[in-house]
C-alpha cells in the first residue's frame, strides 16, 4: 500500500459578482437579511453567452492545479469529476475534462454526492493512489448554478444562497516519509432525502408532464427544509470530524486547518465553537463565493494553499454535509 497526497490545487470563480445590493433589486430582500443567516456577501454567477460551464470551469482549475503539481498533463492516471451540475445529462463532465486536456483514454469517473462531492472524490482518489493503481489522480469539483434558481421572492431562501466556481486538486503518491492523506470517511441517510433536494429533470416525471404542465416549481428548482438542514448539518459535522481525529488518534488542538464545506457562516462558527477552534484554525470564504456545492472545498482550499493560511506540512481537515443526507471528512497533512 502507498500513502496519497494532494500534490497541487487550483480553482476558477467567473468574474461576474453579485451582490446582496443586486439581489434586493429582483428579490424581495436585503443585504442585512441576507449576510444575518448566511454570512454571505456576495456569490460569482456566469454571465450568459461567457462560455463558462461546469466542464470548462472545472478545465480552467484543473490546468492550475496540475501546474501547481509540477507535472505535465499526460501524467494524469484518471479523472474524478464532482457536479450537480453537468453540462449534459450525459455523458459525465470527467470526459470533457479529458478531452479538454488531451490526455489519452484514461478512465473518467462522474459523482453527484451535491455538497459532499469533493470529499467522495478525494476518497475514490486517495484508494486509487493507495492501491497502486495510479501516480497522479485529476480531482474536479465544479458546479454552474446560476441559471436554475428561482430567482424571485418565491425561491429567496435558496437562490440567495448559491454560486457558480471550480476547485481541483492533483492527488499523487507520497514520498517516503510524507504522511499525506490519513484517513477518509464517507456516510449517507436517504431517509431525509427529500429535505435537500431538485426532483426534475428526473425519470419520475415523464417528458409529457413537461408538455402539459411546463416547469413545476416544486419540482424544477431546489428544495430545502432549512432548519432540519442545519440542525443535521452540526450534529454530523462534528461527528464526522471526531471521526478522523479519533482514527488517528489527534484532537482538535492538532488541526492547523479545518475547511467546512460553505453552506452557511452559521454552521461553520457553531462547529468551530464546538470543537473550540481558534479564528486561524478555520478557513471560510463564503463569504465571496457562496455556497458553490461540490466545489467549495475545493475552491476553499485551493484560496487557503495561496494566500498561505494553508501551508506544506500542515495538517488539514476538510468536512462536509449535504444533499442525500451525505457527509465526510478527510484528514491529510498537506
Amino acid at each position: 500500500m502507498y500513502t496519497a497526497k494532494i500534490s497541487g490545487a487550483g480553482h476558477y470563480v467567473p468574474e461576474r459578482i453579485v451582490t446582496n445590493d443586486y439581489l434586493s433589486t429582483i428579490i424581495d430582500t436585503n443585504d442585512e437579511w441576507i449576510t444575518e443567516r448566511t454570512g454571505i456577501r456576495e456569490r460569482r454567477w456566469v454571465q450568459e453567452g461567457d462560455g463558462n460551464t461546469a466542464a470548462t470551469m472545472g478545465t480552467k482549475a484543473a490546468r492550475k492545479a496540475i501546474a501547481a503539481a509540477g507535472i505535465e498533463a499526460t501524467e494524469i492516471g484518471h479523472i474524478v469529476f464532482a457536479t450537480i451540475s453537468p453540462d449534459y445529462y450525459f455523458p459525465g463532465c470527467g470526459v470533457q475534462v479529458q478531452e479538454a486536456l488531451d490526455i489519452g483514454t484514461i478512465g473518467a469517473t462522474d459523482i453527484r454526492n451535491a455538497c459532499s462531492g469533493f470529499v467522495y472524490a478525494m476518497s475514490i482518489a486517495n484508494a486509487f493512489v493507495k492501491s497502486g493503481m495510479h501516480e497522479h489522480v485529476l480531482v474536479v469539483a465544479s458546479e454552474l448554478q446560476s441559471p436554475f434558481l428561482d430567482k424571485t421572492t418565491r425561491g429567496r431562501n435558496i437562490s440567495v444562497i448559491f454560486g457558480d466556481g471550480a476547485g481541483a486538486v492533483v492527488v499523487s503518491k507520497a514520498k517516503q516519509g510524507e504522511r499525506g492523506i490519513m484517513s477518509c470517511h464517507t456516510h449517507s441517510q436517504g431517509k431525509h432525502k427529500e429535505e435537500l433536494t431538485m426532483k426534475g429533470f428526473g425519470t419520475q416525471h415523464w417528458i409529457d408532464e413537461y408538455d402539459k404542465n411546463g416547469l413545476n416549481p416544486d419540482i424544477h428548482f431546489p428544495q430545502m427544509n432549512g432548519n432540519f438542514v442545519f440542525k443535521n448539518a452540526v450534529v454530523r459535522f462534528e461527528e464526522v470530524i471526531g471521526e478522523a481525529l479519533n482514527k488517528n488518534n489527534m484532537t482538535s488542538d492538532q488541526i492547523d486547518c479545518l475547511i467546512p464545506h460553505q453552506a452557511n457562516l452559521r454552521i461553520a462558527q457553531f462547529i468551530q465553537k464546538r470543537m473550540k477552534l481558534r479564528d486561524d484554525q478555520v478557513f471560510n470564504n463564503i463569504e465571496k463565493y457562496g455556497n458553490t456545492t461540490a466545489a467549495s472545498i475545493a475552491i476553499a482550499l485551493s484560496e487557503a494553499i495561496e494566500i498561505g493560511a494553508v501551508n506544506r506540512g500542515d495538517t488539514v481537515c476538510m468536512a462536509a454535509f449535504g444533499a442525500g443526507f451525505t457527509w465526510g471528512s478527510l484528514l491529510m497533512e498537506y
